[in-house]
């Protein structure tokens, strides 16, 4: 294999599908997709409470700051969670596709400490689609979008349809997502055939 091809650079027959006409406008905040998601969901107390933003195109912008609860080395974000902002941030790419999916494999590379109460600005893109498999790259920079590169990140995402997520989680968080009129309305917004 070669060593700079790996499972999430899009193969040669990959494409860039346009942005989906259903999707957030550019500059329109993303919802979270749960309330209740460490990544983006507002009620997790501890969670990254990650606010993004759709872009122009096939890309968006996140932000986060670490707060203490996500350190790892004192005062320094855990790597682990930075790969969790790396792959919510990814994820997040599908609301530009109008299609559920979830994580197939993420690379990422550390290039910077994360101190903690550091504001952490990711920016992701698609990089192509090849059926089901969705190819993207993200990056996260220290304090705004000129600041130095921490972290970057590809992807590789795997579109599945809505009874994924019902089929497989637990039945109480199922019905709390199920209740919410507002998540419901969102979750039909990807379902191709309601």
């Amino acid at each position: 294999m070669n060593p700079t091809v790996t499972p999430t650079t899009p193969p040669a027959e990959a494409v860039l599908p346009p942005r989906a006409p259903e999707a957030p406008a550019p500059g329109s905040p993303l919802g979270s997709h749960y309330d209740h998601c460490f990544g983006c969901g507002p009620q997790h107390p501890q969670g990254l409470q990650l606010r993004v933003t759709a872009g122009e195109g096939l890309d968006l912008t996140a932000e986060f700051t670490v707060r203490p609860a996500h350190q790892g080395g004192p005062g320094l974000a855990h790597g682990g969670l930075l790969v969790t902002a790396l792959d919510e941030t990814l994820g997040s790419l599908n609301w530009l596709l109008n299609a559920p999916a979830v994580t197939g494999r993420i690379e990422t590379d550390f290039l910077a400490p994360v101190p903690v109460d550091t504001l952490l600005h990711l920016t992701a893109r698609i990089t192509g689609v090849h059926g089901r498999k969705v190819y993207s790259a993200a990056e996260g920079r220290l304090g705004g979008p000129d600041g130095p590169l921490a972290v970057r990140a590809q992807g590789l995402f795997i579109q599945v349809k809505l009874e994924h997520f019902t089929t497989h989680g637990r039945p109480e968080d199922i019905k709390r997502a199920t209740d919410d009129r507002d998540l419901f309305e969102r979750a039909r917004a990807f379902d191709p055939s309601p």
